[in-house]
C-alpha cells in the first residue's frame, strides 16, 4: 500500500494550501466558471470548506457534479470519526464540476490531494500527467469504486411522450436533455448504454448503430457541460421531454419535486462505476497522503455506506446494498466498461477528437 512518511501539518501549510487553491480557482474559471459556495450548492468548479485557521489538517477532494450533497453529509461524518480517532480536526476542501473539465483543472495545477470522479478514465488522465501513481485502481475494493449508479430516464408526470426505452428517444418530436461527452463522465455513460442498445437490436451492424446515435443526438436540445447542470436545464428550465440521467440524480430529483416526475427504467443501461484516488504527487507534497488514503479507504465503512445510500449511489457493501434496495431497479439488464474493451479503450474509440461521438454529432 502506498504510503510515504509525512510531517504533522501546521498553520503555515494550511494558509499556504489555501493560497495554491484560489490559484487553482483561476485555472476552474477558464474551464466554466468559478465561485465559493456550500458544497451542496453552486454551479461546475466551485469549491467550498476552507480551514477555519486553527491549526486543523486541510485536504481537497475534487468530485465531479452530482456528489456534491453526499460529499457534504460525507465530509460531517467523516471529520467526527477522523477526530475522534485521532484526535486531530480536520477541514475538507470540496470542489465540483464536469468530471473531464475537474480532471484537467487538476492536470493544470489544481491542489488536490484525493479526486472522486464518475469514471476511471478522468482519473487516468490525471495519472498521465504523472501525478497519480500507476496501479491506483488496485488501491481501495471494487477498483477503486465504493458505490455505483447507472443510467435511467427522467419524464415530466404523465409520460406525455410514451417513452420507455432507447428507442423511443430517436422519435421525431422528443427532445433529449443530455450533457456533453467532452466534458461529463455522465455523458460518457449515457452514450455507451445508448450503444449497447443499438448494438443489440441492431445485431452488431455498425452503420445502423451510427444512423441510431445519430438520430439520438439529432434529438439533444440542450448539451450542458455536466450532468447537474443538465438537470437544472430539465427541471428548473423545463427544456426537453426526457432527461438521460444519472439515477442518483433522478432520484432526488423524484423526492425534491413530488408528483412532477418519473423515472423510466431502459431495458439495457450500464454500470456505472465513479472511481475514487489519492493524488499522489500533491498529497505527498502536502504531507496528506496517510489522511488522503484514509479518507478515501472510510468510504467503504458500513456508516459511510450507508450514508451513501441515504444520497442515492447504490452502496459497493452487498449487505447495505440490500437496506435500500427499494430505492434502485436491481433488475435491470447492466452492460459494464468491459463490454467496451476497457476505458482506455473505449475513450479512444469513442470520445476522443475525431472518434465516434465526432463522427455521430456531426450529422
Amino acid at each position: 500500500m502506498r504510503r510515504n512518511a509525512e510531517d504533522k501539518m501546521n498553520k503555515n501549510k494550511n494558509r499556504n494550501k489555501i493560497a495554491m487553491l484560489l490559484t487553482a480557482g483561476c485555472i476552474s474559471l477558464l474551464l466554466g466558471g468559478c465561485a465559493a459556495s456550500g458544497a451542496a450548492a453552486g454551479g461546475a468548479g466551485e469549491t467550498s470548506g476552507e480551514g477555519d485557521g486553527n491549526g486543523a489538517i486541510t485536504i481537497t477532494n475534487v468530485s465531479y457534479d452530482p456528489t456534491r450533497e453526499l460529499y457534504a453529509a460525507y465530509n460531517e461524518a467523516f471529520s467526527k470519526h477522523y477526530e475522534e480517532k485521532t484526535g486531530k480536526k480536520i477541514e475538507i476542501i470540496q470542489s465540483h464540476g464536469g468530471s473531464g473539465g475537474q480532471a484537467r483543472s487538476v492536470v493544470e495545477g489544481a491542489d488536490a490531494d484525493v479526486v472522486t470522479l464518475a469514471l476511471a478514465h478522468d482519473i487516468t488522465l490525471i495519472e498521465e500527467a504523472g501525478l497519480i501513481e500507476s496501479g491506483w485502481i488496485d488501491e481501495f475494493e471494487r477498483d477503486s469504486s465504493p458505490y455505483t449508479s447507472t443510467i435511467v430516464f427522467l419524464v415530466r408526470a404523465g409520460n406525455e411522450k410514451d417513452i420507455h426505452d432507447w428507442d423511443d428517444l430517436i422519435k421525431e418530436g422528443v427532445g433529449v436533455i443530455s450533457p456533453d461527452p467532452k466534458s461529463s463522465g455522465a455523458a460518457c455513460w449515457n452514450f455507451l448504454s445508448a450503444w449497447y442498445y443499438a448494438d443489440r437490436q441492431y445485431g452488431g451492424d455498425e452503420a445502423k448503430i451510427k444512423d441510431f446515435m445519430s438520430k439520438l443526438y439529432g434529438n439533444v436540445v440542450v448539451m450542458d457541460s455536466g450532468a447537474r447542470g443538465a438537470t437544472t436545464t430539465f427541471v428548473e428550465n423545463g427544456q426537453g421531454d426526457v432527461l438521460v440521467s444519472w439515477e442518483n440524480e433522478a432520484i432526488s430529483t423524484v423526492k425534491e419535486y413530488p408528483g412532477e416526475y418519473e423515472i423510466v427504467s431502459p431495458s439495457i443501461s450500464i454500470l456505472a462505476q465513479p472511481s475514487v484516488a489519492i493524488v499522489d504527487e500533491n498529497a505527498g507534497k502536502n504531507g496528506t497522503t496517510e489522511v488522503a488514503h484514509d479518507y478515501l479507504e472510510w468510504l467503504y465503512s458500513e456508516d459511510a455506506q450507508r450514508i451513501i445510500g441515504e444520497y442515492n449511489y447504490r452502496p459497493s457493501d452487498e449487505n447495505v446494498l440490500k437496506e435500500y434496495a427499494d430505492k434502485f431497479d436491481l433488475n435491470m439488464e447492466l452492460c459494464t466498461i468491459n463490454d467496451f474493451g476497457g476505458w482506455d479503450e473505449a475513450y479512444a474509440v469513442y470520445f476522443k477528437d475525431g472518434g465516434v461521438f465526432d463522427e455521430i454529432y456531426s450529422n
